[in-house]
């Protein structure tokens, strides 16, 4: 008995930003792995993550201008 239905994704942008926030430092358990596998929007989990790579960005570039500034 197949739907032609997809599977809705119920998790909102700010789950998804969450779960890519803990993936960036390596650590999630396999329960929310797979919980995320299931619920997360693949668009909303390339966006959350270009984010994330552009904020991480963001502080190495502050961090480096602090460092090598001169007071």
């Amino acid at each position: 008995m197949e739907t032609d239905k997809p599977h809705l994704r119920k998790a909102s942008f700010g789950a998804t930003m969450k779960a890519v926030f803990w993936s960036f430092f390596g650590v999630r358990k396999r329960k929310d792995y797979e919980s995320d596998a299931a619920n997360l929007n693949p668009v909303h989990v390339i966006i959350a993550g270009l984010i994330g790579v552009a904020i991480f960005i963001g502080l190495i570039m502050l961090a480096v201008r602090f460092a090598v500034s001169t007071v």
